[in-house]
Parts: C-alpha cells; structure tokens; sequence
C-alpha cells in the first residue's frame, strides 16, 4: 500500500493511537489496514494472556477484512467512518453469524451465532473490523467479569484485581490497546462499571437510539433498559463509534425515530454555563473515601470548565439496598425468559444443564422463574418513583454527576475459591450491599432510560481508575458528551494507558 506519511508518522506504533485517528490516516493512505489489524493481532497475542480479555480471537477473518478495506482504499471506493478500525466486541446478545459465541457460559462453549447482531451489523457497515469476542460474566448476570468458562478478566491498571462488568473483557482490551474499539452492553451498568474500574470512557445512550431487533421477544430488553454502547480510550472515538450505531430499525418495537446526531460535533461544544447536580452518594449510597475524594477533584474540573456545579441531596423512594432488589428481580425474569428461549434450541437450563452454571447465576434464573407476574408489575410503580426523582434534579440542571462506584477496585476471587466466583464487595462503609450490583451507582439508571457515561477522573494512591459517572436528560446525549469532553480536556487521561502491560510483559519474558 502507498503510504505518504513522514517517517516519523511511519514509524508509530498503531496501537497508540485513536480509532479517530486510525481512520484519518487510513483513509489519508498512510496506514494500511492490514497493518493496523496486524498490530492489534500481535498485541493481543503478547499480552492478552495478562488480562483475559477475550474468549475467542479471529485472525483469519480480521486480516481477510482488512485486506478488502485495503482493496477499498486503494480502488477509491467509498470508505465509512471507521474504515479499518478493529473493534473487540462482548460475547453476549452481540453475535456475529458463524462466529462462535458463548454468552460466557459452558454449555455454549462450541455455540455458533446464527445471526449478526443489529449493532455490529452496524458498526461493520461504518467499516470497522471485528477482531474478536471479548469476555463476560455467565449472561452478564453480576457487575464483576469472571466465569467458568475462562476465568476473570482483569484490569490493565493492577494484575489480579477485576475489570468489571459485565462488559469487563471489551473495557479492558482497550484501556489496554488491544483494540481501539470495545463494544458493551448496559443492563445495570455493564459499560459503566468497567469503564470505571479500567479507566476508559464508556457512553450508553438514551434507551432506544441504538436499536436491537431481538428475537424472539422484540421487547425483551425494555425491564430493565438495556442499552448497547461504546467503550473507547477517548470521548471523541465514542462519539463516532455511537454515530455508527444509532438510529431507528424497522424491526426494534422500542426503538426511537431517526434523530439528529452530531455526536462528534457536540464534543467541540462549548460547555459552560451547563448546569450540572453533584450527588457525591446518589441519594445514599456509601463510597470509599478515596473514591468521593477523586471524584470531588473532577467535579472542580467541571467547574473549572464554566460549569456551574450545585450539590443535590436525591431522596429515593426506598433504600439502596430494595433498589438493588428490585433491579435483581427484574432481571432475574429477563433472565428465566431468555433460559427458557434456548430450551426450544436444545439447551435445558433449568434441567440437563442446570449442573455447568454458575450457582449464582442459576439461582437468578430460579428467581426469576418463580415472581409471579402481578409482584413483577408492581415494581413497576417502585420503578416510576425512581424516575421522577431523577425527573426532579432535571427540572433545575441539565446533568447530574456522581460517582460511578462505591469502591475503586474489586479483587479476583483466589486461585482456590475456583473460576466464576469473583464478587463485589457485601460491605462498603459499614454499610451492607448486594455484592453483585449495590456498590454499583449506576442500576438507577438503568431504571429510567436517561443517557449517561462514566469518565476517568483519576487514579487513586494505589494506582487503581476512578470514574465519574454523568447523567443527562432524555435525549440529551450530545449534552452528556460534550461535559464529558470538556472534563477530557480538563483531566486529560490519555497517558494513562502507556506502559500498562509492557513492563509485565518483560518481567515475565525473562
């Protein structure tokens, strides 16, 4: 391939950069596609092994896609915005036909996707290049990434302490430039909570702008709102990624009319003015000192940038902790739903295979077989008073900012307590908590469809990410990215992921 690029330009490694400017300089001719799929190919060979985060690598059908988007380039053909790109995409509701896809789980450990998922489709057709199927917890059942299957995914920032979840493989491969891209998936804060724990950006739209045609139920994803989204290395390769999956589908019940965008744009915005709630425990959560005392320095960079910042007090309906019961309840019958589904394929899981699950998470699915349907509607009121206390603080503000989690890092269970068992922690503060999701500020949202990121705000002592998480009004994405931007440009992060695995790498190759 022509490359006209100067010497120096030649000379960088592609891993280092952004997926923005992986594009740029694919489409400019001075990278060749097949050399940037080689160099994520090489770095996930070299230094996977250290974070775990993919379940399944495809070589052959990465370089034979980036030998046809070199074709592309060169012919002068018309090229998408993320022409070239790798994208590490999870191993869950997010199949790509043929590919293996286990859903984290050991009875689908040989499972072939016979359909590519609405998303990905989309995501292809921008040009990116799937280069394989990140990590995940058994159907993304807890906010920690371990399972049966293949163990635990772990940050880049500490070996043996968790990337979160249930996105944790897709958040870690790229805070650790194993792809530039990481597709995941938000049901309670599944892009969040890794984005925190692995110090990347991580976006979930409003409910319903990036689209899912599921089947069999097209309407399964609306209790609680699931959402799909970007994980990235910065603000402005969310934004793109997420203007290549938004939109309406003729076949999603739930998904919004064709809006403006201008997502890239809106991270050029200028922010102040923005009038922004902090909530330092989201309405009574407990959180580490260490994390509210990182998360207070973002908030003063917020400010710094011509926001004006408000504290809030939110007053929920119930306890933190009933709240995370009633997101485990509502997500305990999507979960028997969707058990029951793969029945009618040949995969019993309440009864052959009851026995390869993770005990947890087969307790869910029993959980949620057994609520009868009038208790499962009445949370729906509970679920409703929860919005409007949100609704509330929006009447006032144009976002709320908060802490993205209770704590700053989750250790990997022991080697001997056996893989799949890592969990969050059942206290924090003196306070007990569900240790699958209640040290999670993020489930709220996930209740009421609003758009929100969580941003990299710091590290701690300990050199462990902090996030921040920022919560915007219905359908005010582009407001969420421009804060989030603004606060990029504040604290820049950028740095942060230089040299996380190399000095292991070489320590353990002597």
């Amino acid at each position: 391939m022509r490359v006209t690029a100067s010497r120096s330009d030649a000379a960088t490694d592609p891993t280092e950069l952004s997926a923005a400017e992986l594009a740029r300089r694919i489409r400019r001719r001075e990278l060749s596609p097949v050399e940037v799929v080689e160099a994520f190919l090489a770095r996930i060979e070299r230094l996977d092994p250290a974070v775990n985060a993919f379940i399944t690598v495809l070589p052959e059908q990465a370089l034979a896609a980036a030998r046809a988007a070199e074709a592309a380039v060169m012919s002068g053909g018309r090229l998408g915005p993320l022409h070239g790109v790798p994208l590490a995409v999870k191993d869950l509701f997010d199949g790509k036909a043929g590919v293996r896809n286990t859903f984290g789980s050991v009875p689908f450990r040989d499972h072939l996707a016979d359909a590519t998922a609405t998303h990905v489709a989309r995501l292809e057709a921008a040009g990116a290049i799937v280069v394989g199927k990140t990590n995940t917890p058994e159907f993304g059942y807890k906010g920690t990434t371990d399972n049966l299957l293949v163990g635990p995914t772990s940050t880049p920032f500490a070996a043996g302490m968790n990337a979160g979840g249930s996105s944790g493989g897709s958040a870690a491969a790229v805070a650790a430039r194993l792809a530039p891209l990481g597709q995941g998936s938000d049901g309670g804060g599944s892009i969040r909570i890794p984005a925190a724990m692995c110090g990347v950006y991580g976006f979930k739209a409003t409910f319903g702008r990036v689209a899912a045609a599921v089947r069999p139920d097209g309407f399964l994803i609306h209790t609680p709102y699931a959402h799909t989204g970007p994980l990235t290395r910065t603000v402005e390769d969310a934004a793109l990624m997420l203007e290549a999956m938004v939109g309406h589908h003729p076949r999603d019940p739930l998904s919004l009319p064709d809006l403006p965008t201008g997502f890239v744009a809106a991270t050029r915005a200028r922010t102040s003015g923005l009038k922004v709630a902090y909530s330092p425990d989201f309405g009574g959560f407990p959180v580490m000192p260490e994390v509210r005392r990182v998360v207070d320095r973002a908030v003063r960079a917020m400010e710094g940038a011509g926001m004006q910042i408000a504290p809030v007090e939110l007053s929920w309906p119930r306890p933190h902790q009933e709240l995370a019961e009633m997101w485990t309840r509502t997500s305990a019958v999507r979960a028997a739903e969707s058990a029951l589904s793969f029945a009618e394929a040949g995969y019993d899981l309440f009864g052959e295979l009851a026995g390869l699950l993770d005990p947890d998470y087969l307790h869910k699915l029993e959980l949620g077989r057994a609520l009868d349907a009038v208790s499962y509607r009445l949370d729906d009121v509970l679920r409703t008073q929860v919005f409007d206390v949100v609704q509330d603080v929006f009447e006032d503000h144009d976002l709320i900012v908060t802490p993205t989690l209770s704590v700053a890092g989750v250790p990997n269970a022991a080697p001997g307590a056996g893989a799949g068992t890592t969990r969050g922690p059942s206290r924090v503060e003196g306070q007990a908590v569900d240790p699958f999701i209640g040290w999670c500020l993020t489930y709220p949202v996930n209740f009421t469809g609003h758009p929100a990121a969580s941003l990299p705000a710091g590290l701690t002592p300990d050199g462990l990410p902090v996030g921040v998480q920022l919560i915007g009004r219905r359908f005010a994405d582009a407001t969420v990215l421009s804060a989030s931007a603004a606060l990029e440009r504040a604290l820049p992060w950028a740095a942060s992921y230089q040299g996380l695995l190399e000095t292991r790498a070489a320590t353990e190759a002597r």
